[in-house]
C-alpha cells in the first residue's frame, strides 16, 4: 500500500499538483485546532469549517485531547502561539470517538498478541510509565474537551489573551456545537 502512495507522490510532484497548496508556515487565520486523528475528520473538518491549506495549524492525536500539560500537543500549541502568531485555539472533539471508553487492559492485551512481551511491558512500568493511565481513554467526550480547554487556559506558559474554546463535531454531518 505504501508503494502505491509513493508512486502517486512521484506523479503528483511531476505534474506540479502541489502548486495550489503553496503557503507560508504562518497560519493566515491565526488559529490552532486540536482535534482527533479520526479518519472521518480528515476532509470533513476543513470542509465543515471552510478552512483551506495555510489557514490554521492543525494538531491531531488520538481523541483530540491534551492529556498532560507537558505533552507534545501542548508543546505544539506553545510553538504555534510564540513562533507562529496563533491567538485563538479550538479544541474539537467529535461524536463516536474511538478513544471514548478505550480500555488500557485491552490495549495491553493487544500488544501482547502482537508480540510485545510481558517483560517489556513490565520494564516500561518499572521505568515509571503508568500504562493503565497513559492508555486509558475518556468516559465522556464533552468532559474530555472541557478538561483540555481548561488545561490550556490555565497553563502557566499560555498568555491570558489567548482565546481557547471547545467544541464537539458531529462526525457524520460536520455540525459543530460549542461547549459552555
Amino acid at each position: 500500500m505504501i508503494s502505491e502512495l509513493l508512486k502517486f507522490n512521484d506523479e503528483f510532484v511531476a505534474k506540479e499538483g502541489y502548486k495550489p497548496f503553496i503557503t507560508s508556515k504562518y497560519p493566515d487565520k491565526k488559529i490552532a485546532i486540536v482535534t482527533c486523528m479520526d479518519t472521518r475528520l480528515v476532509e470533513l473538518l476543513p470542509a465543515a469549517l471552510g478552512i483551506k491549506n495555510g489557514d490554521v495549524k492543525m494538531i491531531k492525536n488520538a481523541g483530540g485531547v491534551i492529556s498532560d500539560p507537558w505533552d507534545s500537543t501542548m508543546r505544539s500549541l506553545l510553538v504555534a502561539i510564540y513562533e507562529l502568531g496563533v491567538n485563538q485555539i479550538m479544541v474539537i472533539g467529535h461524536t463516536e470517538c474511538g478513544v471514548k471508553g478505550m480500555n488500557a487492559q485491552e490495549m495491553i492485551h493487544l500488544m501482547e498478541k502482537r508480540g510485545i512481551s510481558k517483560e517489556t511491558i513490565s520494564l516500561v512500568e518499572r521505568c515509571g510509565i503508568d500504562l493503565e493511565k497513559w492508555l486509558k481513554g475518556f468516559d465522556e467526550t464533552e468532559q474530555a474537551v472541557k478538561d483540555s480547554v481548561n488545561l490550556v487556559k490555565n497553563h502557566p506558559l499560555v498568555p491570558g489573551e489567548i482565546e481557547v474554546t471547545g467544541y464537539i463535531m458531529d462526525s457524520t454531518t460536520g455540525k459543530l456545537t460549542i461547549l459552555k
